[in-house]
């Protein structure tokens, strides 16, 4: 029987292991393997499929255990978030393990179609767990009746 990494299948997991760690074409790959390049192409789509599911259920999972998901609504600007988590976790009792560039460079990174420029154009959560600790969800993740 075929060993599983998680969501991925072994052959998933060889071919990315193979494109990451050693820089090899699909046709190298599958020369490798003894198989085609669409095979490897397929699975690497696949694979990369199944990371995307697996973090979305992570980010999920992690918004339903948090202590508050605070909501950055549109037209917001980045400079008076900070503030916003320090009120919210204030009423909670959360220290904030967090500063302002954390904050910043995650709502650049996770929710990126979210802003532009200084300014918030997309509305987006930030969910404040128990350890102070922080997690950008973009809005994708936001539910759907929002």
């Amino acid at each position: 029987m075929a060993r599983k990494y998680g969501f991925f299948t072994e052959l998933q997991f060889k071919i990315l292991q193979l494109r990451i760690r050693k820089g090899l074409t699909h046709t190298e790959i599958a020369n490798l393997l003894g198989t085609t390049r669409e095979n490897v192409a397929i699975a690497e789509v696949r694979a990369k499929k199944n990371l995307k599911l697996a973090e979305e259920t992570v980010r999920a999972y992690k918004s339903l255990t948090s202590i508050a998901n605070i909501e950055i609504k549109a037209d917001t600007h980045l400079i008076d978030v900070p503030g916003i988590l320090v009120r919210a976790s204030d009423k909670f009792g959360i220290k904030l393990k967090v500063n302002f560039t954390r904050i910043y460079d995650e709502i650049r990174f996770k929710a990126r179609g979210c802003v532009d420029g200084v300014k918030v154009v997309k509305p987006f959560m930030i969910a404040i767990f128990k350890d102070g600790d922080i997690e950008v969800i973009p809005e994708s993740m936001l539910e759907p009746n929002r």
